[in-house]
Order: structure tokens, then C-alpha cells, then sequence
């Protein structure tokens, strides 16, 4: 069993690896970035990434951290490659 301490000090790693939550239900939530996580003594707010800011949510879920079975990490996606000149 997880505690809002426990998935705290995971999303405070530096730098920051991208994690997958899973609740006892078997649903699953990918998070890409620290802020769209809001954690409280006995809840988890997830955040939807928006499609034009990915450190803003566009929905959000929020889940009973009694209910949370697993973190896992996710692959941190690859930046593009180049100088970042066309």
C-alpha cells in the first residue's frame, strides 16, 4: 500500500521520470509532468496533459490513494534531434 508520502518523494526525484499509476481496478494513468499531480492525505489529483502545454491539464481525476497498487516508470521521451535549426 502506497501513502501520499511515498508517491510525494517519488514525483520529487530529480530530475523527474515520467510514471504510470495503477489503481486496484486495473485503470491506469501516465504522468509526464510533476505539476500535473496534486497529492493530499488520502487523495491523488491527476491532471490530463493539454495538447498545446503539457504542464497544464485539461481534466482531472481524482483517485483514493488506498486504491493505488503501483507506480511504475515510464521511458522519458525522446527530445528531437539537431541543432533545433530548419
Amino acid at each position: 500500500m502506497f501513502t501520499s508520502d511515498d508517491i510525494n518523494a517519488r514525483i520529487k526525484d530529480r530530475p523527474f521520470v515520467p510514471l504510470r499509476i495503477i489503481i486496484s481496478g486495473g485503470q491506469t494513468f501516465d504522468v509526464y509532468h510533476p505539476d500535473l499531480l496534486m497529492i493530499g492525505r488520502r487523495a491523488l489529483i491527476v491532471g490530463r496533459a493539454s495538447t498545446e502545454d503539457p504542464a497544464q491539464f485539461e481534466q482531472v481525476t481524482r483517485l483514493a490513494i488506498m486504491h493505488i497498487i503501483g507506480l511504475e516508470d515510464l521511458p522519458i521521451p525522446a527530445l528531437p534531434s539537431g541543432n533545433g535549426q530548419t
